[in-house]
């Protein structure tokens, strides 16, 4: 069994990580894979990496003919406030692309198709937030990049529903580990900036809008839920909740990388002030009954494990 990769990034190297380790091969789909990250990622060159943008359905058709592939695994897409920057064209990678995904699967009779979402798909505004939230509670939540998350998920609930495709669906908190963070996230980026700071020694820059609450996931533990929705079977739920359970300030993530880099310093950039403060966290029962999976790291131990990393294969 081999699966695509659609999107060369953070996530899907996390998966691509265990699926190696259970000897299946992985093949990426990527308009510019970053030969050097995936092969410092996965410590292999082997990886084949085909150079393709999601909006093309014939390419998407032709790559999983070709390599056999079994499984799609569709991380592609652009994030956070990077939509709103190139509304056009992002929604077009975001929306048409899934449809192009979603399609591809249908026309090759791929197994299963697995699909990365956001705990962005939630509609915060509402008043009836509650404190610990469910994958039941309403979608959609105004801005560009939530729409979209939200017009995905329905797209590929429609094509599971007319053509009985397997999908199985996830739904990260801000994911942070050793990337590139080309996509836009936010979250992930300011993470990785105060750990290469550290690690160098300087004052890490942060961006104005990122000094508010959130919480956080490791790179690592998505890719163990990944490998669970691409390997279990068929669950009753589409969609799953994947972070930490845990709302983590900035305060305490500063706190928290100065238990590694003890002269830890940051600064903040001028610029946006922060977004309305996340006060609710995902609940984390349902994967943990349907799929096997509770997170495994603490922020302390990512953030060690982060670090080793950076050590023994450089920052991106």
């Amino acid at each position: 069994m081999t699966t695509l990769i659609t999107g060369a990034g953070l996530i899907g190297t996390a998966y691509a990580q265990r699926a190696l380790a259970r000897n299946e091969p992985v093949v990426f789909f990527d308009p510019e894979p970053r030969a050097d990250f995936i092969a410092k990622k996965l410590g292999t060159g082997d990886t084949p990496l085909v150079r393709g943008d999601v909006r093309d359905l014939p390419k998407l058709v032709e790559t999983i003919q070709d390599h056999g592939c079994e499984t799609v695994l569709h991380t592609a897409g652009i994030i956070g406030g990077k939509v709103d920057q190139m509304m056009f064209s992002a929604l077009q990678i975001n929306i048409q692309g899934t449809m192009n995904v979603a399609e591809a699967v249908r026309l090759t009779e791929a197994r299963r198709l697995v699909h990365v979402s956001t705990f962005g798909v939630y509609d915060m505004r509402r008043p009836d937030v509650p404190k610990v939230l469910g994958e039941d509670f309403h979608r959609g939540q105004g801005r560009a990049y939530g729409n979209s998350k939200a017009c995905k998920e329905l797209i590929l609930e429609a094509y599971r529903e007319r053509y009985g495709i397997e999908l199985i669906g996830v739904r990260p908190a801000n994911v942070f580990g050793n990337g590139h963070f080309w996509s836009g996230s936010g979250g992930g980026e300011k993470v990785h900036e105060m750990m290469v700071a550290g690690r160098e020694g300087r004052v890490a820059k942060i961006a104005s809008n990122q000094v508010m609450p959130n919480e956080y996931i490791y790179s690592k533990d998505i890719g163990r839920i990944l490998d669970a929705a691409a390997t279990n079977p068929q669950t009753d739920r589409l969609f799953f909740n994947a972070g930490s359970g845990v709302l983590t300030s900035h305060d305490e993530l500063v706190a928290a990388v100065r238990k590694v880099y003890p002269n830890f310093e940051w600064e903040t950039l001028e610029g946006r002030p922060p977004g309305k403060a996340r006060d609710s966290v995902l609940d984390l029962s349902e994967p943990k009954v349907q799929l096997g999976w509770e997170p495994e790291y603490s922020l302390d131990a990512a953030l060690a494990d982060y670090a080793e990393e950076i050590k023994t294969i450089g920052a991106f």
